[in-house]
């Protein structure tokens, strides 16, 4: 029998991937690639930005951790399979996935029932296919370390959804398990976040302050409606450590309880 002690967030020796984490300055990708940066991962910056995904590295590497930038198609397997040469020539292999980079602000614009085949095409295509297209890439080379982990970004706005991003969202949910399932018996775990409304640079050109939808987000939010994009991180540290080994196929709703308004 062993105790638990917090060396088991470390993550020193670990080498992560983070897409979509050179957006839009303060994002929850550039969030996660330094908490995870913080615990002692080496990091690839991955981003269709490369300018970027090159500002996140360097601001790692300038704080003593050590990241590199990628600029990458998450919908092309091509360059996601070079990405992942590069990652393993650079820090050894890989051992985590964050598959964050998604379309929102590009997406929500009209209701469901007006959404054209090239929308939803798109929608689908970056925010399902993406997160499952660098899984089947990234997972032998998280086989070759004895396992690892994949964390996908999905979202309150999938509980229910209610816009064709809430769609696409429900749609990842539904391959996180099923890519646990899959992967399990390669000691793979696979799991999910759904944040709630964030103070990120995209949020908050959708929902600035005076927005009706944060008043009635904030009125039926337990403790609170809105937080910044940092509140994730401790989630993503437990899905992607030895701390969390015994969790799969699970989402982790980080939103003060808006998931369960009534």
């Amino acid at each position: 029998m062993t105790d638990f002690t917090n060396e088991s967030f470390n993550l020193a020796g670990k080498v992560a991937i983070v897409t979509g984490a050179g957006g839009r300055g303060n994002s929850i990708g550039r969030a996660y690639a330094v908490a995870l940066a913080n615990a002692g991962a080496s990091v690839v910056i991955a981003d269709l930005s490369e300018e970027g995904a090159q500002k996140v590295a360097d601001e790692i590497n300038s704080a003593g951790g050590k990241a590199i930038a990628v600029k990458v198609d998450i919908t092309d397997t091509a360059a996601v399979e070079a990405m992942a040469v590069i990652a393993k020539d650079t820090f050894g292999g890989i051992d985590i996935l964050v598959n964050n980079a998604a379309l929102m602000v590009e997406i929500v614009g009209k209701p469901v029932i007006q959404t054209d085949r090239a929308r939803f095409d798109k929608g689908m295509a970056v925010n399902v296919w993406g997160a499952i297209n660098c899984s089947q890439v990234i997972a032998p080379y998280l086989a070759e370390r004895g396992g690892g982990a994949i964390v996908n970004q999905v979202s309150a706005g999938a509980y229910p959804a209610q816009t064709f991003y809430g769609i696409t969202k429900i749609a990842l949910h539904g391959a996180t398990c099923a890519l646990a399932t899959e992967l399990g018996p390669q000691n793979i775990r696979v799991n999910a976040i759904g944040p709630g409304m964030c103070k990120t640079d995209a949020g908050l050109s959708l929902t600035p302050d005076d927005s009706p939808l944060v008043q009635y987000v904030e009125a039926k939010t337990p403790i609170q409606g809105r937080d910044t994009p940092d509140a994730l991180c401790g989630a993503l540290l437990l899905l992607v450590s030895e701390a969390g080994r015994w969790m799969t196929g699970q989402v982790l709703n980080v939103d003060g309880g808006w998931v369960m308004r009534g």
